[in-house]
């Protein structure tokens, strides 16, 4: 669970995290890899790990989210019979944190037995419209993994992370694997920031 410095400082985050992601994503990236300069994206499928094999409502919706970046990258999908020119992995994490915000002094009212309120709460010992009791905070990660089908050889990794006041929807997933895609072929700072629009429907 995350430190936070102070209660203002909580509220003001969660709310210019949450106005960020009406519109847009902002993700750390890292990439690896040496993805030959005279390669050509190419076609692709999908390979799934055994443990994804037995979660494949899961694994499909991560891999219906990687296939805007995939495709926006340069790759197609490989014809039913055709043999892939890379292989694609694909996976992802979420972890979910609370802070109670009654652990900071900034929420005291006052001394022992009074209420604890927001910075912004009304007359009397009643709870305001300011009132909140706890934040949730999501950190959140997509990785890609591309192999050279003939040969198995791991030609391209790119992960991208974020935190933020909301879950792995599949419009943030998308948009993660947007930006872990984002700089393909290239490798760069690592991590580096990435801001990507989320889909029109989904703001």
């Amino acid at each position: 669970m995350k430190t936070w410095i102070g209660a203002a400082a909580v509220a003001a985050a969660a709310l210019l995290a949450g106005c960020a992601g009406l519109n847009s994503v902002t993700a750390d990236v890292s990439s690896y890899g040496s993805w030959p300069a005279e390669r050509a994206p190419g076609t692709y499928a999908f390979d799934r790990l055994p443990s994804q094999q037995a979660r494949a409502a899961e694994t499909e919706r991560l891999e219906l989210a990687a296939r805007p970046a995939l495709e926006k990258a340069g790759f197609t999908p490989a014809a039913a019979g055709q043999s892939p020119d890379v292989l694609v992995q694909v996976g992802a994490r979420v972890t979910r944190a609370e802070q109670i915000v009654w652990d900071d002094p900034m929420w005291w009212r006052g001394g022992w037995g009074y209420w604890r309120h927001s910075p912004w709460y009304g007359p009397g010992p009643y709870w305001g419209p300011g009132y909140m009791d706890r934040v949730a905070r999501y950190e959140g990660e997509v990785a890609l993994l591309l192999r050279d089908r003939a040969s198995g050889q791991p030609l391209f990794e790119a992960r991208a992370s974020l935190d933020s006041n909301r879950g792995l929807d599949d419009p943030t997933l998308a948009a993660m694997f947007a930006a872990a895609l984002l700089d393909f072929p290239k490798t760069g700072v690592n991590p580096h920031r990435v801001v990507v629009p989320l889909a029109p429907d989904a703001r």
